[in-house]
């Protein structure tokens, strides 16, 4: 999986047009930064800024993170980005691609795929990239399950909490989405929790995330990212 993500990631550097503003990439990195350093094993995590209009971020197997500099219009602050960067990185953490890519590719070994993410554009590296969680970038629409979203949500909510992240930012952030276009279609045509659905959870799991994040910034995490 950590092949096939770092094979991916190097192809939408390849393909994409890369953000070089030093202020939005040292602001995006420092929000990344500060989450991924409270994972259970921590690693250095390679975080590209794309030029793109488009509200998106995605993070990969391999320690990849990619941000699309329209989400920063829709993500007011460092607390509502570490939102949706929480919940990329979740989804990585509770290995939702890795359940994807196993069921669709049950008979093939990971050398394979690993060959098929470095490998020409084809049909199939299109349906294997959008398995790990690019499917806006690549034009395959593959959305995590229902149940994962809600999954990578909480978890991402708790991470964010532990690196000192205001964890009620999450609420306007997924209110901002939904004023965006974010995906707001009723729910029942959706394996996504619409976003009332979402704040709803996330609403009540603030009574577990607000004390990990006092606990937070009583041991000095206080993240200033701008």
């Amino acid at each position: 999986m950590a092949q096939m993500g770092v094979a991916a990631f190097q192809d939408m550097k390849a393909q994409q047009t890369l953000e070089s503003a030093p202020r939005t990439n040292n602001y995006v990195n420092c929000v990344a930064n500060a989450i991924t350093a409270e994972l259970p094993e921590p690693r250095d995590w390679e975080v590209q800024v794309f030029k793109d209009d488009s509200a998106n971020a995605f993070a990969l197997p391999g320690g990849k993170i990619g941000v699309h500099t329209g989400l920063l219009d829709v993500a007011k602050n460092q607390d509502q980005l570490a939102t949706v960067i929480g919940h990329e990185v979740a989804h990585v953490l509770a290995s939702h691609a890795n359940e994807r890519v196993s069921t669709s590719y049950i008979a093939s070994t990971g050398l394979q795929l690993a060959q098929v993410a470095a490998g020409e554009p084809t049909a199939a590296k299109q349906q294997l990239f959008g398995l790990l969680g690019l499917g806006a970038q690549v034009g395959v629409l593959l959305p995590f399950s229902r149940t994962q979203e809600s999954e990578a949500d909480l978890l991402g909510l708790d991470l964010m909490a532990k690196a000192g992240f205001d964890p009620r930012a999450s609420i306007p952030l997924w209110q901002n989405m939904s004023a965006a276009g974010g995906g707001g279609q009723p729910e029942f045509l959706s394996t996504h929790p619409s976003h009332q659905t979402r704040i709803a959870d996330l609403s009540k799991r603030l009574e577990t995330a607000m004390p990990i994040y006092e606990q937070a910034k009583r041991a000095g995490k206080r993240p200033s990212c701008g």
